[in-house]
């Protein structure tokens, strides 16, 4: 079967509009898959931002209780002091 020029340009004109589309698509896929991961980063910034946070309210309410229990422990041993008297 003999192809003439004309159906070997055309064929080809095909294939040019078929690989030009799928290029045209894995850059838009990129450029979707690009955004999504600069939120994911994002969100695991926050993240990271929101536990340290968390972090630094624990270490001050550990803080604040230590504290409440020595006050707590001074107060029976003053109280017990009284007593003896």
């Amino acid at each position: 079967m003999k192809t003439t020029p004309v159906k070997a340009l055309l064929i080809l004109a095909a294939s040019g509009l078929v690989f030009g589309c799928a290029t045209t698509q894995q850059k838009e896929l990129q450029s979707q898959l690009d955004e999504v991961r600069a939120m994911a980063e994002k969100a695991a910034a926050d993240a990271a931002a929101a536990q340290s946070t968390a972090n630094t309210a624990m270490d001050t309410a550990n803080a604040a209780k230590a504290q409440s229990e020595q006050s707590e422990a001074k107060i029976d041993r003053m109280f017990k002091k009284a007593m003896y008297k």
